[in-house]
């Protein structure tokens, strides 16, 4: 245990932030997400919800303010404007620590591909459909 540190983030997960560079993206997938396929790196907290993985991982890391998106969540096919509550509360993670940034959809393979060349994935126990995102590693600025 350490001091100021969400319990979440463990010693794997911790390492892969931590080396994780500028513009590097890590996928918080949800529990059908074949991560064991995909993944170069894999960090697994199946008990516990996307929404609370991403808010542990955003306590830790900035995300890139460089780009013009820098949290992705998958698009719904044939239906654009279709937003899960999921994908609310995954918005809304970011917006806490990243009140400028806004979670955009990536239509079915551009979000999957994404997901595939991503630094790191970390499975969730999320099991609502469509509990996916990526997220791009920004920099963290002197004082």
């Amino acid at each position: 245990m350490l001091k100021g540190i969400n319990p979440l983030l463990g010693p794997d997960l911790l390492k892969i932030l931590r080396a994780m560079g500028h513009g590097d993206e890590i996928a918080v997938v949800d529990a059908n997400y074949p991560a064991d396929t995909d993944a170069k790196r894999l960090v697994r907290l199946e008990g516990i919800d996307a929404p609370t993985i991403v808010d542990a991982i955003l306590s830790v890391m900035p995300l890139d303010d460089f780009v013009e998106h820098s949290a992705f969540r998958p698009g719904i096919k044939d239906q654009p404007d279709r937003v899960e509550p999921v994908m609310t509360e995954l918005a809304a993670m970011v917006a806490r620590h990243e009140p400028s940034i806004a979670l955009v959809p990536l239509q079915g393979d551009a979000f999957y591909a994404r997901v595939k060349t991503a630094y790191a994935l970390v499975a969730s126990g999320e099991r609502r459909l469509y509990g996916n995102i990526v997220l791009r590693k920004g920099v963290v600025r002197p004082d």
